[in-house]
């Protein structure tokens, strides 16, 4: 569930492709040290581009380059929920998969952050009004989009709202947790949770 392997292979040649390296570089740089952890100096040399250049793509700076880490990866991720999730006539047998796949991910990655979104969010919601919207926003289209997948399934409203937000809860925190232990037990765990949660609201409870 990386999004930076689906950023990158959207480059093109030219000066788009210079753009998209450096986006590329801050999204891994920022998942793996966090967005105040990281420099400039660092994402245009992972970047392979010039130090000036970042400021010719993003004239707002760093602020801005972290907003567009944020929104982009937010699509990216949506994406692929959904697309783990949209087989599934099955709301509960979707969701457990969701958290199997985080899991193999969180692994794969060797337990580093899989996610610059909630780490931006945990570093600078109360410090950058810029990005605490922008992880706002995000966080919310994921859950207005969830949500409508739980209705289509026959989970009412605002139940699917409350749903999808627990899930999302869920899976933040467990990777965090997962993270902590370097492990994936709290992931899987809060799988089995988030399953339990949306077999309670399907059933009207």
């Amino acid at each position: 569930m990386s999004a930076s392997k689906d950023i990158e292979s959207t480059r093109d040649a030219g000066p788009r492709d210079t753009r998209q390296r450096i986006l590329t570089a801050a999204v891994e740089l920022f998942r793996r040290r966090g967005y105040t952890g990281t420099g400039m100096k660092q994402i245009a040399e992972a970047a392979g581009a010039p130090f000036g250049s970042i400021y010719h793509f993003f004239p707002g700076g760093k602020a801005q380059l972290g907003e567009e880490v944020v929104r982009t990866s937010g699509v990216v991720y949506l994406d692929l929920v959904a697309g783990l999730m949209t087989p599934y006539e099955d709301r509960v047998a979707a969701t457990a998969d969701v958290f199997i796949a985080a899991a193999d991910t969180l692994r794969e990655l060797d337990f580093a952050d899989p996610c610059p979104i909630a780490t931006v969010a945990m570093e600078v919601a109360n410090t950058n009004e810029q990005l605490r919207q922008a992880t706002s926003e995000v966080f919310g289209n994921w859950i207005e989009e969830i949500a409508a997948y739980y209705a289509a399934g026959g989970i009412p409203e605002p139940a699917a709202r409350e749903t999808a937000s627990s899930v999302i809860a869920l899976l933040e925190g467990a990777f965090m947790l997962g993270r902590a232990a370097r492990s994936t037990e709290p992931v899987l765990a809060a799988s089995r949770a988030a399953a339990a949660i949306v077999r309670a609201a399907a059933a009207g409870e």
